[in-house]
């Protein structure tokens, strides 16, 4: 990334497709062709740039949040383990949720099928702790001590 800022482009460009006898009277219709197709690459060319600033900034952020973890974990290595293993036990905890669950679906599913009630009822009673189950887990695992392969692919 440069330091220098370019000046700012607005963000919404528009090209003008109107015929030739409403604005460029003095153009032939190749000229006019040639014209409208430097429009939309320049067009092109600005939300090139809007992507590269955006993933730059994207890039930036995750780096500064990996840098976080790791200084964090670095600093509480004694509950950084504690997280993992925190983890590893309420993954199975999730894995008999899950079991439980898919076994009353494959029981009921043709019930909540025919009734909207059951199937409310049922997204009522799991929906919400796995929901949250899987928040806290997420929120352990990148708290351990080793970092999570799947969060941490550009580190």
């Amino acid at each position: 990334m440069s330091s220098t800022r370019r000046p700012v482009p607005p963000l919404f460009s528009q090209l003008d497709v109107t015929p030739a006898s409403h604005t460029h009277s003095h153009l032939s219709p190749r000229e006019e062709q040639a014209e409208l197709l430097r429009e939309v690459l320049a067009a092109q060319d600005r939300t090139n740039e809007l992507l590269e600033d955006l993933a730059s900034t994207l890039v930036a952020n995750q780096k500064q949040r990996a840098s976080e973890l790791h200084q964090w974990r670095n600093a509480h290595p004694a509950l950084a383990t504690a997280c993992r293993e925190a983890a590893e036990a309420l993954t199975r905890v999730q894995i008999d949720y899950l079991d439980r669950m898919t076994e009353e679906i494959n029981d009921t599913s043709d019930d909540m099928v025919e009734g909207e009630f059951l199937l409310n009822e049922f997204i009522d009673r799991y929906g919400p702790r796995l929901a949250h189950l899987n928040s806290v887990i997420q929120v352990l695992a990148q708290l351990s001590s080793v970092p999570n392969p799947a969060n941490s692919q550009h580190g």
